[in-house]
């Protein structure tokens, strides 16, 4: 890979960051906190691919201006030698024969032997293939039930709830009030609460969000279990609004044993994926 392949990559690879970080396909991968530093990033790789390629230019030139100047003849403006004796010596030493040690190191210096670079080096092109090429989904049911819950520890505390008698909640705040406040805001209020729908192996239906710390190899999901009026067909990996009222029913993520509450379901609706997959409420 010559310094022009690395130029290309370079500038391929930040074109592929800035696009990505500028649409909606950078959540796919970080939290949406993260949108400057790879604007940044982008930014960075492609400059470097546009100095890459002028110096390379410039020292290209400069190669072609040594050449030119090497090239030219030399003066023959001095005066000829009469002196018969140093022509004849000048001729015996040109008839002389060449030490053959001397002529092959005189070869090898006017013909460098070029240094390849590995082949394999062309592998880091795989990536770049992979981001332009690739679009992943977010992650979604099947990783959220074979990972354990993010809901581990108790948060510090949790602020008064607007009032009305139905209030929208995000999934993660319910879940924490749901596990460790016992349900005291809760009670005779109706919960409206948006999530992603996953099943378990004996059908049990939860809403779930995948919980970002940094970026979607470290998501967790947050796990609320779903009971009463469920309806009889469910999609997994569909998107669902779910009004419900609080119950004390609990369970167990049999994957690292945190608290899965639940929520008495009055009413389901479908609805449309969020831009933001993930829940960025949750710091861990």
């Amino acid at each position: 890979m010559n310094r022009q392949a690395q130029a290309a990559v370079l500038f391929l690879t930040g074109g592929a960051i800035l696009h990505a970080a500028l649409t909606d396909l950078y959540l796919r991968y970080v939290k949406a906190g993260l949108q400057p530093l790879l604007v940044a990033a982008g930014v960075v790789l492609i400059a470097t691919a546009v100095a890459t390629v002028w110096y390379e230019r410039q020292a290209v030139r400069m190669s072609d201006g040594d050449d030119t100047v090497a090239e030219a003849p030399a003066r023959t403006d001095a005066p000829a030698s009469t002196d018969a004796p140093d022509q004849v010596g000048a001729l015996a030493q040109v008839d002389a024969p060449a030490d053959p040690h001397e002529h092959a190191q005189t070869d090898a210096d006017t013909h460098p032997h070029a240094h390849h670079e590995p082949r394999i080096s062309w592998l880091l092109v795989l990536p770049l293939l992979a981001l332009i090429l690739v679009a992943p989904p977010a992650l979604g049911s099947y990783s959220a039930m074979r990972t354990g819950t993010a809901l581990q520890k108790q948060p510090w505390g949790f602020e008064d709830l607007p009032a009305g008698e139905t209030v929208r909640l995000n999934l993660v705040d319910y879940a924490g009030r749901a596990a460790y406040d016992h349900g005291r805001s809760l009670d005779h209020r109706h919960i409206k609460i948006a999530g992603l729908l996953a099943l378990d192996r004996d059908g049990t239906p939860y809403l779930v969000r995948m919980a970002l710390s940094c970026c979607a190899a470290d998501a967790q999901p947050v796990k609320i279990g779903l009971t009463g009026r469920i309806p009889p067909v469910l999609r997994p990996d569909s998107w669902l609004e779910v009004t419900g009222t609080y119950t004390a029913k609990q369970t167990k993520d049999p994957v690292n044993d945190g608290i899965i509450p639940f929520l008495d379901v009055t009413e389901v609706k479908p609805v449309k994926a969020p831009r933001d997959p993930y829940d960025e409420s949750w710091n861990g």
